[in-house]
């Protein structure tokens, strides 16, 4: 990874030291998820640059085998970030919990002191039955849904007579 180090630009290796371990454990939630945007952008990017170049030498090697070790060292780039991106994720998940945590405290802080208590428990909605029969209840809509049954029977009659 050392020898790979040393073929990164400046702004590379900025990114590669800011997602130093040591550097990580002093950052905010807001900082890391600002940092975790860039290095996922650099390591989009490289994986793209490498899909691309190893799809283009796939007809010039004549093969997928043959073109993946004249592509070596951008895969390896596409790696180190990959990794990279892998250490702030985890970091900033840690700092997300505990964010998440202490607003939960806070929110327990703030409730009232009666939550051992029991209240009055909140009022069942009353629900009417529903209705077992779904047919019309006027006689124009049950004349009209006779005439559908009936013209659909009939309909069914004929093509059963072929």
């Amino acid at each position: 990874m050392d020898l790979l180090l040393g073929s990164l630009s400046e702004a590379e290796l900025a990114l590669v030291r800011e997602a130093d371990p040591d550097r990580l454990a002093g950052l905010d939630e807001d900082a890391l998820i600002e940092l975790h945007t860039r290095v996922r952008r650099a390591r989009n990017k490289h994986v793209k640059v490498y899909r691309r170049r190893a799809a283009t030498r796939v007809a010039e090697a004549g093969g997928r085998g043959k073109a993946r070790a004249q592509n070596s060292r951008k895969r390896a780039k596409a790696e180190v970030f990959e990794v990279i991106l892998a250490t702030v994720s985890r970091h900033l998940a840690l700092a997300a919990q505990a964010s998440a945590e202490s607003m939960e405290a806070e929110r327990l802080a703030e409730e009232p002191v009666t939550r051992g208590v029991s209240a009055e428990p909140p009022p069942v909605p009353v629900l009417r039955p529903q209705r077992d029969d779904r047919r019309p209840q006027s006689v124009e809509l049950q004349k009209r849904h006779a005439s559908t049954r009936a013209k659909g029977a009939r309909r069914q009659a004929r093509k059963d007579g072929r």
